[in-house]
């Protein structure tokens, strides 16, 4: 008997050519469109309009001879991606909408919609690997990076859990995207030109700072620049520094100067230098620190001011996430893996301090625009061990 896939087809290249693969494969194959955002007033439009790539998803699907449907859940997307956001640009914090949506939508409630339908599986575009092993006589999924090292979306499924894994499968993951698009052309896809979605998970091509205005009012404040000599850098790597490594930097109003104004400090982020609007300096401004609370950001001139870099970072108990649960550090362990902070920074050599209150990771050499509410993920070679939300 077949085994029942359901692919979430978003209207792109990737989920298509995942879904002729499956079906190419021997699958019994359903293509289902998530439809998660209602409001069309902060997207850009034609960038990326929900009802253009459900037509494209269901003239893939008739191509391919599968059937389809589209499954509202933009209340679930609300609840559990956008009310997490505005909470999160609230604190000051920057979240990564795309890493929850994986966790939260296309891995749990389309999951468990695909299952009802009596899917054995549910498969995405993500250019990203499984593969399983047997340690101790236990079956235990691991998530390897994709093949083509400029796709690789390993780091948006950095929270996934051994149960969601057993049940996934990525079929481009194998293949670089000029194959991926190659197939779509011989296959006769429509989305075969078609060009890369940007923006928020589902979302579309956002103007985020509109996006934020639906919720977080515009408040002017003072924009302060504070000097290089102003920043207590350590570089250090004793245990005894590890708190002080990887806190984040604090400022005062009177170390700097108040060259300008701003409409609002949760809309900024560590590292950003576009949107500032402030001219008059020597080197171009980077946003270093942002206090919500007296609604103040703090900048630094150049991109080698050191409020910009840090050693370390820490991630509490409750954001710690194991993929593999098999290696997960006890309290007064530390191991040497691979990290990144974001998506498509390079891999960076760093030591996990496993201690009581959680933990560390200390690189070996600074990192810019460590920011908090991102997602921290670590490697061992090419696949993804663990990840969580930077403190």
């Amino acid at each position: 008997m077949k085994k029942r896939v359901v692919v979430g087809l978003s209207g792109g290249v990737d989920s298509s050519v995942a879904a002729y693969l499956l079906k190419e494969q021997g699958y019994e194959v359903i293509g289902m469109f998530m439809k998660n955002w209602h409001d069309d007033s902060v997207t850009i439009s034609k960038e990326c309009p929900w009802l253009d790539d459900s037509n494209d998803a269901m003239i893939v699907a008739q191509h391919l001879g599968i059937p389809f449907q589209a499954i509202d859940l933009s209340q679930q997307y609300k609840e559990r991606i956008v009310d997490y956001m505005f909470a999160e640009y609230q604190q000051g914090r920057t979240p990564n909408p795309d890493v929850l949506c994986n966790r939260e939508i296309k891995f749990d409630i389309f999951l468990n919609a695909a299952l009802k339908l009596g899917a054995d599986y549910v498969a995405t575009g993500h250019y990203a690997r499984r593969d399983e092993i047997e340690r101790n006589g236990q079956k235990i999924y691991r998530l390897l990076a994709g093949k083509d090292p400029n796709k690789d979306q390993s780091y948006f499924l950095c929270q996934l859990t051994q149960q969601q894994l057993s049940k996934a499968l990525f079929p481009v993951g194998e293949l670089l995207k000029p194959e991926v698009r190659e197939i779509a052309k011989k296959a006769g896809l429509a989305t075969a030109n078609k060009k890369d979605s940007q923006g928020l998970c589902f979302v579309g091509k956002v103007h985020l700072p509109e996006f934020l205005q639906q919720r977080l009012e515009p408040k002017k404040g003072k924009a302060i620049v504070i000097p290089d000599d102003a920043v207590i850098y350590s570089n250090g790597q004793s245990l005894d520094d590890l708190v002080h490594l990887t806190q984040p930097y604090t400022y005062s109003p009177e170390l700097g100067t108040v060259v300008g104004e701003h409409n609002g400090a949760h809309y900024y982020t560590i590292g950003q230098r576009k949107g500032l609007n402030i001219g008059g300096q020597a080197k171009p401004l980077f946003v270093i620190g942002t206090d919500t609370v007296q609604n103040i950001i703090y900048m630094g001139n150049g991109e080698d001011h050191p409020g910009l870099y840090r050693k370390g970072l820490f991630i509490p108990n409750e954001d710690e996430h194991w993929i593999r649960e098999d290696l997960k550090l006890a309290s007064g362990e530390s191991r040497q893996y691979l990290a990144r902070i974001r998506y498509r920074q390079s891999l960076e050599a760093c030591t996990l301090y496993k201690r009581e209150e959680g933990l560390y990771i200390v690189f070996n050499r600074p990192q810019k625009a460590i920011t908090p509410g991102q997602f921290a993920a670590w490697y061992d070679g090419d696949e993804l061990i663990g990840s969580g939300v930077i403190s």
